[in-house]
């Protein structure tokens, strides 16, 4: 990521919440998004572990493995100028052992060229969060809905419904901020379960399908942008329809080629 003096960094995030001021948050995985998102202003830029859906086509995220992150993460970060840029620390990158999470963590920052990681996981994994930031990696925590557990939690199922769900979450979140993290994700938890974790924290909380009363939102850029037509979840708000839009740029260049329409000669080398 630049160094430029304007660029976001975990405190700055912190201190929106402070100030009341919305966070928005958007993932990307290449150069081009990354750079259009940093120019419109987007507070975050998340390269998550979502690409193995929309990217390498997997049915969830447990095949991406951390050197798909940091892969992704570099080609972002030539992107971006003024975003926070967060590399998302994918499944068995970090679990097996506090030295496993910093020495994938520091590649992330290292060789990616992110400001910040995301780890999924709640009070079991205070103690790794609280050892990367001792040593200046800023962590991103992630809790309720925590798609790395899917095989666990037999499908994407909103979490916190259950009162002893709830608490568990609740101590998630406390946890997770005691251990220094600067924000925390709050995914598919019923609106008045991020309400209050939200009061109760001085972090921001980042939501997705968790409601509007989190301190900011995030969404995957391809739902945002129409591009994964494929997934239709009630919680994404498409602003462009562009897997329509790419499609039939496509078929009308195609008929232009089988037509003898394309190329002309304006567009010719000649």
């Amino acid at each position: 990521m630049s160094s430029n003096k304007d660029a976001i960094t975990a405190s700055m995030i912190m201190a929106m919440k402070r100030r009341g001021e919305k966070i928005a948050a958007l993932t990307a995985y290449d150069a081009t998004f990354a750079r259009l998102e940093d120019e419109a202003g987007i507070d975050i830029i998340l390269v998550g572990d979502s690409l193995g859906m929309v990217i390498q086509g997997h049915a969830d995220t447990i095949p991406v493995t951390i050197d798909d992150v940091i892969y992704h993460t570099r080609a972002c970060s030539r992107g971006v100028k003024r975003a926070l840029l967060v590399a998302d620390m994918p499944f068995m990158s970090f679990q097996a052992s506090i030295e496993q999470a910093l020495v994938n963590a520091g590649r992330c920052l290292k060789e990616g060229g992110a400001g910040a990681v995301k780890l999924e996981g709640g009070e079991h994994i205070a103690e790794t969060v609280r050892r990367l930031v001792e040593v200046g990696i800023p962590v991103m925590g992630h809790i309720g809905m925590r798609p790395q557990m899917v095989n666990i939690y037999g499908g994407y199922r909103i979490q916190g419904r259950k009162s002893e769900q709830a608490e568990r979450i609740i101590r998630d979140a406390e946890a997770i901020q005691e251990a220094g993290a600067f924000s925390i994700v709050l995914e598919k938890i019923p609106r008045g379960l991020t309400a209050d974790i939200t009061s109760r924290l001085k972090i921001p909380t980042i939501g997705i399908a968790a409601g509007p009363d989190c301190d900011g939102q995030i969404l995957v850029n391809y739902d945002l942008f129409g591009l994964a037509d494929q997934f239709n979840f009630k919680f994404v708000r498409r602003y462009l329809e562009m897997a329509r839009d790419v499609r039939d740029a496509v078929s009308k260049w195609s008929e232009d080629i089988r037509s003898g329409g394309f190329p002309n000669d304006d567009e010719s080398f000649e």
